[in-house]
């Protein structure tokens, strides 16, 4: 059973309003899960106004 999956959209939208990649969003991911997330949690959009395709992809690894 997972106790805390971090849902990271927000943080996308900030990188996405802003240009390129900050916040970095994988690296975002792997700090959650370096402090004691047990889980990402993405809500991907088919307007990738959150979470990008490629963001999906590269969380997965």
């Amino acid at each position: 059973m997972t106790r805390l999956s971090v849902n990271i959209n927000k943080v996308a939208t900030l990188r996405n309003a802003r240009g390129g990649n900050v916040p970095d969003v994988e690296q975002f991911a792997k700090d959650c899960e370096r402090f004691g997330a047990q889980g990402i949690t993405v809500h991907p959009r088919p307007d990738e106004r959150h979470i990008r395709r490629s963001d999906v992809y590269a969380l997965k690894q």
